[in-house]
């Protein structure tokens, strides 16, 4: 139990545990009951009168009896789980718990950590999009996420596939590295198509999770813990989301924190632009570029590469391929493609597939390609 912090003793989390446990206790009857009676300890040796004049008769029943088998079991789990290196449970009345989390509305009771506690209190930027994202916005998440780490901004994602894995992969390579905030057990890696991200994560960034082990990716967990990575953020950025993506939530949430919120334009043609320019419509910041983000934080902006020069490398890569130039950069079919480029069908896709392999185009359901930026 050296994991655990000094002013919380074995019978004190146990406690916490037992609060958290409790089938029927939500985030907002458990503040409930710490503002009426204090500590959990305080709770469970509260007379079943007392009890009984904050919540319901079945659950101050619950409260005043003994813990149940399972969760008993659930907290022998758990302290076995903090004997292991590199993780921590963060309690309300840790002096460890993120100060941003207490700003918001229903901060979690209990974080369980694995990794990096210092992360917690960094300035930090949540990176959200897709899970079905394109090719070139996981580039884009992933390059934002290094440029923006480089100047000592921590990344916060969710584990997820597309955005999410690429925004994590950018801040692992950066000084701010990255937290990812999951929507299951401290314990589980979801997806497992992330498994080999999250161990490096563990190792050099932070996984935090407000949810008891063992818990399962249930589907009404990840809304749920939007709002830990808005909490945690100073701004959060909207790669790619589609009208109805769930990366509008976490803006959303955002917003009511005060947090700042921007977006990445994309083409008028593209499903995954709408939620984008849904969220410019409403008010966030339109961004290009990781200076943009930089100068609405009001952080030093890091001096900008010779412009001339970026110029020059992409006349140099319109040298080497004339068919990227004939793309440009919004999504574009083969027909119109052999059209502009004056090439027969066979030939064109001989070259589409040679620049595929060269990570310079992508190609898009439909039949589309898109020219990819570096």
């Amino acid at each position: 139990m050296n994991n655990v912090a000094s002013n919380n003793n074995d019978e004190e989390l146990i406690a916490w545990l037992r609060l958290v446990l409790t089938p029927g206790i939500g985030i907002r009857t458990a503040h409930k009951l710490l503002t009426a009676f204090g500590m959990p300890q305080d709770i469970f040796s509260a007379s079943y009168n007392a009890l009984r004049k904050a919540v319901p008769e079945k659950l101050a029943e619950q409260l005043h009896a003994p813990a149940s088998d399972d969760i008993k079991a659930l907290s022998d789990k758990t302290l076995s789980w903090l004997s292991e290196q590199g993780n921590r449970l963060l309690t309300l009345a840790d002096s460890r718990y993120p100060k941003k989390l207490l700003q918001i509305p229903d901060p979690p009771l209990m974080l369980y950590v694995k990794g990096r506690l210092d992360l917690l209190s960094a300035d930090a930027i949540a990176i959200v999009g897709s899970r079905n994202a394109t090719a070139q916005g996981c580039l884009d998440a992933e390059n934002f996420a290094n440029a923006l780490g480089d100047t000592g901004l921590t990344t916060i994602s969710g584990l997820a596939l597309g955005i999410d894995a690429a925004a994590h992969r950018g801040g692992l390579k950066s000084q701010g590295s990255t937290i990812a905030v999951i929507g299951t057990g401290a314990d589980i890696v979801y997806p497992a198509r992330n498994h080999a991200l999250a161990h490096q994560i563990a190792d050099e960034g932070c996984i935090i999770s407000e949810f008891p082990l063992g818990t399962s990716p249930i589907p009404s967990n990840f809304p749920r813990r939007n709002r830990i990575i808005s909490g945690l953020a100073d701004g959060i950025l909207v790669v790619e989301a589609a009208a109805q993506s769930g990366s509008l939530i976490t803006a959303k949430l955002a917003l009511e924190q005060g947090r700042d919120v921007f977006a990445i334009p994309g083409s008028i043609h593209s499903p995954l632009s709408r939620g984008c320019h849904a969220l410019i419509r409403q008010g966030a910041k339109l961004v290009e570029t990781a200076e943009d983000i930089l100068s609405e934080l009001k952080r030093q902006v890091p001096v900008i590469g010779d412009t001339a020069s970026e110029a020059s490398k992409t006349e140099g890569l319109s040298l080497v391929s004339p068919l990227l130039a004939d793309m440009g950069f919004d999504p574009v079919d083969m027909d119109t493609l052999c059209q502009r480029h004056g090439m027969d069908a066979a030939t064109l896709s001989a070259e589409l597939l040679n620049l595929e392999l060269m990570g310079q185009v992508e190609s898009l359901p439909g039949g589309f390609y898109r020219r990819l930026v570096p």
